[in-house]
């Protein structure tokens, strides 16, 4: 009987589960936005939950930091969970994560899923800007073609000659 036995031990010793929950919490809070198994999310979403309250605190703001501090190692991600996500959630009364069931992966056909931050907005990744790049070259076309084209064309510069190598 499981009788009041409250957490997946998700195949792992004790330590090396605390410390997958406290990387994942870290890659949660930085990306706001994960992929992972849908166990393993199931089991991060209580713990992220429990370290958003900590974020929302007024009184005893120091403390709650070094308590949050305990299980994010990255002071950069500590401070992004105080000033930014504590503060959007700070009217909310729970329920700040959301998962999405993605279905089985490809291979060992685990059950996968995103865990979010609530009010996350997808942007989708681009290779180097080039979409944004695209954007603004569009932007700047349209601005060239608006203009009045009274300008001289310049001559084409003179191309310097090349020289040959000695051998």
């Amino acid at each position: 009987m499981r009788h009041r036995v409250a957490h997946r031990k998700l195949g792992r010793t004790t330590p090396h589960r605390i410390a997958l929950l406290r990387n994942l919490a870290t890659a949660l809070f930085e990306k706001e936005r994960i992929r992972t198994t849908l166990p393993k999310a199931k089991e991060l979403r209580p713990f992220a939950e429990r370290l958003i309250t900590l974020a929302k605190r007024e009184e005893n703001r120091l403390h709650a930091r070094r308590l949050a501090a305990r299980h994010i190692q990255d002071p950069a991600v500590v401070k992004k969970l105080f000033d930014t996500i504590g503060s959007r959630f700070a009217t909310r009364p729970g329920g700040y994560t959301r998962i999405l069931r993605l279905g089985p992966r490809k291979g060992d056909a685990a059950e996968m899923a995103y865990l979010e931050l609530v009010g996350y907005e997808y942007k989708p990744a681009t290779k180097d800007g080039k979409a944004a790049k695209k954007a603004t070259d569009k932007k700047e076309a349209d601005k060239k073609e608006a203009e009045p084209k009274t300008q001289e064309k310049k001559p084409a510069a003179k191309k310097a000659p090349t020289r040959k190598k000695a051998r």
